[in-house]
């Protein structure tokens, strides 16, 4: 692939920001010791844990922006997270410990005062929904806590001949996944780990970026090629190539499937087979803004409406008291959602908010944005599921290859257990990028 810019070129456009040891002329086999691909929260958690190990790195980031699945949305006029909400398993969560340090509030979401709760089935107000919903509450808490063997097959499997359970692991896996029952391990989801879940009301998304701003990266520059066939590795670019002796990919399940970087020489058949074994589903956000109407409803209201047995939507109305709110869709439904664009969608979600609430909804309305990760050419997905069959999938992508390419982010995210019980979450992506930053350190730039 020819390059638009020289490599020199591309190195000195380092040059404004302190990278963590210069670097080196005489003597020197690769420009830098690390090369991190993808700025999400496993890409900077990755330079972070560099810069203390005293390694040289260049971060390189496909977006105009860092924090890739953790984003707060603030073009509404109210920050909410466009991306990852929770931090999950707090007791043992990084972030948890990042928030305290950066002085970012994160509040227990157990002690949030809730509002009401309104249930529709086609637009009609409905009582059956509330029976539903604690049924589907029920059905989570017995996924979630299960202490004997879980075969590797899928929800539906799991719970087979049982029409009641059937409906509620459709539930689970749609709006927790975002991804349609039969497609998901459940032995993959089993091994997760439970804890407490703290929210932050300035936005999980904020405080990765705060975490980050003091990391030097590159952005809007994809990688386009990873050469591994050498001693070290080989980063091209749009704006130029580089080599380092090591190189952390971060970019989600969903992109390396879908092939918009190539490595050459190709992946082994074991990292192949890991990612072939990991979906990515499709939970979709769109926030909606009426002007600081709010219809009577109380901070932190759910509305659910139901259309149908695959497909449903879940408003969540006026969190931590701000003037927006939040449609959340998943599964096949929410990619046909998002299939219509952005426009057409939200003038969907808007339809069936004010079909709840009122007419009054439509001339309220001040604007939408529609974050739908499963078209996001970046991500292609929200977060990664093990295949039913294929729970050792994230095993397999998370193995070195050659010991000087390592993949890492929430499709890896083991635990110190090995149980990938942080997988699927931000946190679990923070510590695999700071193992992977751990693994690659002992390959060096020079002799």
């Amino acid at each position: 692939m020819p390059n638009s810019i020289s490599r020199r070129a591309f190195l000195a456009s380092f040059a404004g920001v302190a990278l963590p040891r210069a670097l080196r002329a005489a003597g020197s086999i690769f420009d830098v010791d690390v090369a991190i691909v993808g700025a999400g929260a496993a890409g900077l958690s990755a330079a972070r844990e560099s810069r203390l190990l005293g390694r040289s790195f260049i971060l390189i980031e496909a977006r105009d922006r860092i924090g890739g699945r953790v984003f707060t949305e603030t073009a509404l006029g109210a920050p909410y997270d466009a991306g990852a909400f929770y931090i999950h398993w707090a007791e043992r969560n990084p972030w948890r410990e990042e928030a305290r340090r950066l002085g970012v509030e994160a509040i227990d979401e157990a002690s949030l005062p809730r509002g009401a709760s309104r249930f529709f089935e086609n637009g009609k107000r409905s009582e059956r929904g509330r029976d539903r919903r604690a049924f589907w509450t029920g059905v989570s808490d017995m996924f979630e806590t299960e202490t004997g063997p879980v075969p590797d097959v899928s929800f539906v499997e799991r719970v087979r001949g049982d029409a009641d359970m059937e409906r509620g692991v459709s539930g689970l896996a749609r709006m927790s996944l975002g991804e349609e029952p039969e497609r998901v391990s459940a032995l993959d989801y089993a091994r997760l780990w439970s804890g407490d879940d703290l929210v932050l009301p300035d936005g999980y998304g904020a405080l990765v970026r705060k975490f980050g701003a003091d990391i030097p990266v590159r952005l809007s520059t994809p990688a386009r090629v990873v050469s591994w066939g050498g001693s070290g590795v080989r980063v091209e670019t749009d704006a130029g190539a580089f080599t380092a002796a090591a190189a952390i990919v971060t970019v989600s399940a969903g992109v390396l499937a879908g092939g918009a970087i190539r490595f050459d020489p190709p992946l082994p058949a074991e990292t192949r087979a890991g990612i072939a074994g990991l979906g990515m589903g499709a939970l979709t956000k769109v926030g909606l803004s009426f002007g600081g109407q709010r219809f009577d409803l109380p901070p932190n209201s759910n509305l659910w409406d139901s259309q149908g047995p695959r497909a449903g939507f879940n408003f969540e109305c006026f969190p931590f008291d701000r003037n927006v709110v939040i449609a959340y869709l998943g599964g096949d439904h929410a990619r046909e959602v998002v299939g219509l664009g952005e426009r057409d969608a939200i003038e969907l979600l808007l339809g069936r908010f004010a079909g709840m609430v009122g007419s009054s909804a439509r001339k309220a309305f001040a604007g939408g944005r529609m974050h739908g990760w499963s078209a996001d050419p970046h991500a292609l997905g929200c977060y990664s599921h093990a295949l039913p069959g294929e729970a050792g999938a994230r095993a397999k992508l998370g193995r070195p290859v050659a010991e000087k390419l390592f993949f890492a982010g929430e499709a890896t995210a083991a635990g110190d257990d090995g149980s990938f019980g942080a997988a699927m979450t931000a946190g679990g992506a923070c510590l695999a990028g700071r193992a992977a930053a751990r693994a690659a350190a002992g390959r060096r730039a020079t002799p």
